[in-house]
């Protein structure tokens, strides 16, 4: 007699849409609910979408990173509206109680248990490679590991500096990490095509001493204290591994654990 199969469970699975925020015309964030069984490592990413338009084909989905903090009760996500992107063109225009498809498996390198031991932690990102900072910021784990964390962000322009009052002032109200931070944690934003106080990419502050000398220290990246992950264009982070590398800076991983990480799933 043939047994039935049993059909392999999805995997990902719908979750309802908390509550969207619109920073620009582009630029969006939104957070969904947590299934009681997911659990992940802040920092990590995982695949987000939407169902096809038809209902009848396979989803859109992409790899997301999440936002929030492991221990929130609602998955976080920040994104950009690409013109005529399979999903961002859809998924700009979500509302509270619509669904989005949440994938099973969370992973990546942005973690804390990627890098060796250190006292100060850089967290250098670009546009909405923000968001993986925007979990380990809230990690209270992050301040255990490391005496000072900077948290960079460049934009092309100044409304794009999404999140910026949440990492200047409202970080340091949370009843969680507020305390801790307090005195801790830097906010280092950058604009490229608008007047700012710092104008710039972040690498070519970097190269050109500004970031250590804004910052108090000394002109370039010590191996033994500092720790960094990178996140954002793929233009920027090829460009400042290169500088780690020249620092005597080693790339870690899950499995090998160095003096920066950057996230490859996502560097083309």
């Amino acid at each position: 007699m043939e047994r039935a199969r049993v059909a392999a469970p999805a995997p990902w699975s719908p979750q309802r849409v908390r509550w969207v925020r619109r920073w620009t015309d582009h630029l969006f964030s939104f957070a969904i609910d947590r299934p009681e069984d997911f659990r992940f490592r802040s920092g990590e990413f995982v695949m987000i979408g939407l169902p096809s338009l038809d209902g009848a084909g396979k989803p859109t989905l992409r790899a997301y990173s999440i936002a929030s903090p492991s221990w929130s009760d609602e998955l976080e996500f920040f994104s950009i509206r690409v013109e005529d992107g399979p999903l961002t063109s859809r998924l700009v225009d979500i509302r509270p109680g619509d669904e989005v498809l949440l994938g099973r498996k969370p992973t990546g390198t942005l973690v804390l248990d990627a890098l060796k031991p250190g006292r100060r932690l850089f967290l250098i990102g670009t546009g909405t490679g923000l968001a993986p900072w925007l979990s380990v910021a809230r990690d209270a784990e992050t301040y255990e590991r490391f005496e000072q964390v900077v948290v960079t962000h460049t934009v092309r322009q100044v409304a794009d500096l999404a999140y910026r009052d949440f990492l200047q002032t409202e970080l340091f109200e949370d009843p969680l990490v507020g305390e801790i931070a307090q005195g801790r944690l830097t906010y280092y934003p950058t604009v490229t095509r608008e007047a700012f106080e710092r104008p710039g990419r972040i690498t070519d502050r970097i190269t050109n001493g500004a970031f250590f000398e804004d910052l108090g220290l000394e002109g370039r990246f010590d191996p033994a204290l500092d720790r960094v992950m990178l996140c954002g264009s793929t233009a920027m982070i090829r460009e400042a591994a290169a500088l780690l590398e020249s620092h005597g800076l080693s790339e870690g991983s899950n499995a090998d654990p160095g003096d920066y990480v950057l996230e490859r799933a996502f560097v083309g």
